[in-house]
């Protein structure tokens, strides 16, 4: 089935705000089988409303609105919908006390126009909001169901978690679709696509689809079917993964979709390993992807940002020779600053990043884009140099991969490092 979403806002469109709405929606009614065919962004304004609603109402049998349902005189959404339904506002009692509530618990005064949040559409159906005070609404005409949520995101994910997305199970009845993710590192598109090839072709008559979905220093690889017998399709779709496992398996970080910090720290966990940061070019990133994922103190010992040399002497104790011979941005520096940071704190293993990240600082000999990374372990410390272009948050997330991916090769290897 297709379904449409509608996003209103002035602020969407020059580019105050990030539409993350339509892209949450998007995966969450995907994982059910409702495939989104057309994302529409409009203006706070009536004849935009009203144009993107007939628009879509003929091609959709789901129209999902974000938006414009505030107590202020600038959300015009109900009123438009009550244009565009025929119908009025009508006040519903209970969901005024639940407002009044809403802010009785909070201790903040509740305005008329706070109560005018209990109007709504009389031809819609009221679907509870439990995270805020502007209403969901359900519509359905001509064989197409429109829903309106406010735009705030905590609030429109707990309309859909709580109350939506298993109505729409429910009335779709929609097919199984089955994603199989895998997650790839250290390969571009263009060679991993060569790679498996044959593999490749062999997909469409599995009627299997294949999507590469690149970002800096990481290839993520979707297989996608289809079906009603929800067990075959799975089959069929895991017995495809695993023949790719086979062709780019070194290459392959995660099954599923988890990026490399929770990956790495996977490793860490399970082989009772422990790690500290050396960073300068990527500004303690590193730490930061390391420590959103839960449970990362179990093996994340800490970090330092030396950002400036005096600090990589001071902290890291990169030896004055070194920086005066070699340079901020060099092999021996970032050396110096993974083995300093592993013996400072105490870790398995210690990891460096120097670098310039751009865009300006550049040299002849040390262009923009040039990043040293380097991983101290218990037996060896390896480096790496790369090279990047020249935009500055690219370069950084890639040296952030980049230096993980490292990690992750040097943690395999440890074992049979021990042995020799």
């Amino acid at each position: 089935m297709n379904a449409e979403i509608i996003t209103i806002g002035d602020e969407i469109l020059i580019g105050q705000t990030v539409d993350t709405n339509s892209a949450w929606i998007a995966r969450h009614l995907n994982a059910i089988g409702i495939h989104i065919r057309q994302i529409t962004s409009v203006a706070d304004t009536r004849e935009h409303i009203l144009w993107a609603l007939a628009e879509s109402e003929p091609r959709a049998e789901l129209v999902i609105m974000t938006g414009g349902l505030g107590p202020t005189k600038d959300d015009i959404t109900k009123q438009t919908l009550c244009e565009y339904f025929d119908t009025h506002l009508v006040m519903h009692d209970v969901i005024r006390e639940r407002i009044e509530k809403w802010f009785e618990m909070r201790g903040i005064p509740v305005l008329d126009v706070n109560r005018k949040q209990a109007e709504l559409p009389a031809a819609c159906e009221p679907v509870p909001n439990t995270r805020g005070t502007a209403q969901g609404m359900w519509f359905e005409r001509n064989g197409t169901v429109f829903v309106s949520m406010p735009g705030v995101p905590y609030e429109m994910q707990g309309i859909m978690t709580d109350h939506l997305i298993e109505r729409f199970k429910r009335h779709f009845k929609a097919p199984h679709i089955e994603h199989h993710t895998i997650m790839t590192h250290g390969i571009g598109e263009s060679l991993l696509a060569d790679k498996v090839a044959d593999w490749e072709n062999s997909l469409e008559a599995e009627d299997i689809h294949l999507a590469y979905l690149p970002s800096p220093g990481i290839v993520k690889v979707r297989l996608s079917a289809v079906g009603k017998d929800k067990k075959a399709i799975q089959e069929k779709v895991f017995r495809k993964a695993q023949e790719f496992l086979d062709l780019a398996g070194e290459y392959v970080f995660a099954i599923g979709d988890h990026p490399i910090e929770e990956a790495v720290g996977k490793m860490l966990r399970e082989k009772k390993l422990t790690l500290a940061t050396a960073e300068s070019c990527t500004g303690g990133g590193v730490a930061a992807s390391l420590t959103k994922i839960p449970g990362s103190s179990d093996y994340f010992m800490g970090s330092v940002v030396a950002y400036h040399n005096r600090i990589k002497k001071e902290q890291l104790g990169v030896a004055q020779q070194t920086l005066d011979a070699h340079g901020a941005v060099s092999e021996q520096t970032v050396c110096e600053m993974a083995e300093g940071v592993r013996q400072r704190m105490g870790a398995d293993f210690g990891l460096a990043t120097s670098g310039v990240a751009g865009p300006a600082g550049g040299t002849d000999q040390k262009p923009v884009g040039l990043v040293w990374i380097a991983v101290a372990g218990p037996h060896r410390t390896v480096s790496e140099e790369c090279r990047f272009g020249h935009d500055r948050e690219r370069n950084i997330q890639r040296s952030i991969r980049r230096v993980l991916g490292l990690l992750r090769t040097e943690i395999l290897a440890i074992e049979s490092l021990q042995n020799d």
